[in-house]
């Protein structure tokens, strides 16, 4: 619904009382009265009000706001005089109460449809709408073309207006609906430019301070505008009129698409109508709660406050919680406790964490969760996808948990840009997306963070790979090898690298580059990066090649990069080729083959104008092993093949499988069955370690088939692998 399209609703709030805000309403009418010369309506709706406006205008009201609202006439140019009142000047008024001792109570959905009967008649609708918003204050915004915030230019009476613009943004209010007005200005109170700052929003209007002339009009109770003023402050209001109605700003905010706000009288009758959506009663009850929330305490400062402290953020909690509870029992005490228990943790959920992910995101079962827009989402378990019965009560919650995880950690998102890597505070990866090239509302996706740390014996257990492939490796990293752990989205690349980086000996210096910090080692001597991505201006940004490069001054005895998706893999090579052996990282491809394809490709997104061949020497003498990981079509994870890079033939970068993973079929369940196989190849490294002592058991690169069970039973009881008493080869195998 929304007004005719000649007719402007301006409303006029504040975040404090003793501004002045209903003085200026009954100015600023009468100035668009006398300025503009257009038929005004000013409304009295302060909920606080005692009959304010009466005084201000000198009107004895013979009709209210309650009065309209009860209306079922028809409303044209001859019933107007009947429902609403008249200033001598012209001006159309309707009171708050008739008298002190009547209490303003209007639902804000028959209120709306009443004015937008009356907008034909008007040019402008002046609305008062105190500083206390509820309901029907909401059904004003919601058609308004303008809300004019007034304010003294104190620091107390700008924080709170501040504050309640905020409070009304996460109301689905665009920003821009809010204009800064600052009232009772003079030299001894904040500049404009510093409230400006402060409030995040330039000031359109100064109206000087002026107690002489207010206090007169008061005390004659008609308006300190008129036709026959000509004082500095009916000057600025004048002025502000042009200032408001002159640059197309109202038109604009007019046309603006906002969310429909439906009201609780609409809902409870039909109930079942709304179920599931964002009218749910449910909701609407949880959005009271966190309402009366905001009301009570300064979330956001208190979450600031914490600094990540888990006392303080507990203390926050508790007092969060309290508050909830009594806002709840105060509201609606006839609930069920499981009913009353599950709305305390929702609304916690949403004041201090990720509102209806908390849940998914304390499931251990749960690996991944992927948000398709407020009503979809989809989660993995156990490597099988399925969607969630949870959802999101509207976008725009979907985006304040995107907000909620971007910020602490600096980063943006917005139409500038509108995607962003992060993490959560344990570590899982997020991804999220927003409009405008999210089409269907924001996208986020977590790769959970696994509470337990996974070990090689996990592996084991899972049927992911042997006890022999494990030593395999582990002598490998031990021993300085250049490992590539290639796989597909998803498939465990970086779970893999984290428990590799595990073997390397404590006594090395550790440098890991990521995009997002995941990897979790539990040697001392570890400098973790992480990159960083352009700021607002465009500017600022650290990327993984920049940090590469840099790891080459800090000397590192091993380099771990998360991943290589660009140029920073030539870097990493050319650092595995002088002396930084025993370096490790994944790359994106579904077999050791399409690996080396893959770093070629990366190598020459370096643009570092070297010729294919150089490039492939490069890869055939940095790295040394390709770990394959892949997540088949029943949902496991397995190490399909670990490869050695032997060197160059020719032209070709030559391969030799150690290890594969065969399948043989399905179960009755469809599970994948297979064997692990050692290819009967013995390393080309092998020997050299072997001269330098180090003793390599040959039964690693044989096949005895009852070595699975046996696998098995010695990894349940001994929860520690077999650790090989092996020398570390200087400078690895080069």
């Amino acid at each position: 619904m929304s007004l005719h399209p000649k007719c402007h609703l301006i409303a006029i709030s504040g975040g404090k009382g003793g501004v002045g805000k209903s003085v200026f309403a009954a100015n600023f009418a009468m100035a668009c009265l006398l300025e503009l010369r257009k038929n005004v309506l000013l409304i009295d709706l302060d909920s606080n009000s005692c009959g304010d406006q009466n005084i201000i205008t000198g009107v004895r009201p013979q009709k209210s706001v309650n009065d309209l609202c009860s209306y079922t006439g028809q409303i044209n140019p001859q019933t107007l005089t009947g429902i609403l009142n008249r200033h001598p000047s012209g001006l159309y008024y309707l009171a708050a109460i008739k008298t002190p001792d009547e209490r303003l109570n209007v639902h804000g959905d028959t209120l709306q449809r009443q004015l937008i009967q009356l907008s034909p008649h008007f040019d402008f609708i002046i609305v008062d709408l105190g500083c206390d918003i509820g309901e029907s204050q909401l059904a004003m915004l919601d058609v308004a073309s303008a809300s004019l915030m007034v304010t003294t230019p104190e620091i107390l009476a700008v924080n709170q207006t501040k504050r309640l613009i905020n409070d009304l943004i996460a109301q689905t209010l665009p920003a821009d609906l809010f204009q800064i007005v600052v009232n009772k200005a003079s030299k001894a109170g904040m500049p404009p430019q510093m409230i400006s700052q402060q409030m995040g929003k330039n000031v359109i209007g100064l109206i000087p301070q002026d107690d002489i002339t207010t206090t007169a009009a008061l005390q004659r109770s008609t308006p300190f505008v008129n036709p026959q003023a000509n004082t500095p402050i009916s000057t600025a209001y004048k002025k502000l009129i042009r200032q408001v109605t002159g640059s197309g700003f109202l038109q604009k905010m007019k046309s603006f698409t906002r969310p429909k706000r439906v009201s609780t009288t609409e809902i409870s009758a039909d109930s079942a109508k709304f179920s599931n959506t964002e009218t749910d009663p449910r909701n609407l009850m949880k959005l009271r709660i966190h309402e009366g929330l905001i009301k009570e305490m300064d979330l956001k400062k208190g979450i600031t406050d914490t600094k990540g402290d888990p006392g303080k953020e507990e203390a926050l909690k508790k007092k969060t919680k309290q508050i909830i509870t009594q806002l709840l029992d105060r509201e609606h005490g006839d609930i069920s406790r499981e009913e009353r228990s599950a709305v305390i943790k929702e609304v916690l959920d949403e004041a201090l964490g990720l509102g209806p992910l908390e849940t998914l995101l304390e499931d251990d079962d749960v690996s991944e969760i992927m948000v398709n827009g407020p009503k979809q989402i989809f989660i993995e378990r156990k490597g099988k996808l399925t969607m969630s019965k949870v959802t999101f009560t509207s976008d725009l919650q979907l985006l304040n948990v995107v907000k909620r995880i971007v910020e602490p950690l600096g980063r943006q998102i917005n139409e500038q840009s509108p995607y962003v890597d992060a993490r959560l505070a344990d570590g899982s990866r997020v991804n999220a997306v927003i409009a405008p090239i999210a089409l269907d509302g924001a996208s986020i996706t977590i790769r959970k963070f696994a509470k337990e740390k996974i070990t090689p014996n996990h592996y084991i257990n899972w049927g992911s790979m042997t006890a022999s492939m494990i030593d395999f490796l582990k002598i490998c990293v031990e021993n300085g090898l250049n490992i590539v752990i290639s796989g597909g989205t998803g498939s465990g690349k970086t779970t893999l690298l984290n428990v590799m980086s595990n073997f390397i000996p404590a006594t090395e210096r550790i440098i890991t580059v990521e995009d997002a910090a995941e990897l979790q080692l539990g040697q001392e001597h570890v400098v973790r990066l992480e990159t960083r991505p352009k700021n607002m201006e465009g500017t600022g940004e650290i990327s993984i090649r920049d940090l590469v490069k840099n790891t080459l001054r800090m000397r590192p005895d091993r380099i771990v990069v998360g991943e290589c998706r660009g140029g920073e893999a030539l870097d990493m090579l050319q650092a595995m080729n002088t002396g930084h052996d025993g370096s490790m990282t994944t790359t994106h491809a579904n077999s050791p083959r399409e690996a080396i394809a893959r770093l070629e490709t990366l190598c020459m997104m370096a643009d570092a104008g070297l010729p294919h061949e150089a490039i492939k020497k490069q890869i055939a003498g940095a790295v040394d092993m390709i770990v394959q990981v892949s997540r088949l079509s029943d949902g496991s994870r397995k190490i399909t093949s670990i490869t050695e890079v032997v060197g160059m033939q020719g032209e070709t970068i030559t391969l030799q499988e150690i290890f594969r993973f065969k399948e043989t079929g399905f179960d009755k369940n469809r599970k994948i069955i297979g064997e692990f196989q050692a290819m009967g190849l013995i390393p080309s490294f092998i020997e050299e370690f072997e001269r330098k002592g180090i003793k390599i058991p040959r039964t690693l690169f044989t096949n005895n088939p009852n070595t699975g069970q046996a696998e098995q039973a010695k990894a349940n009881a001994k929860p520690s692998l077999k650790k090989p008493s092996l020398k570390k080869v200087s400078g690895g195998s080069r």
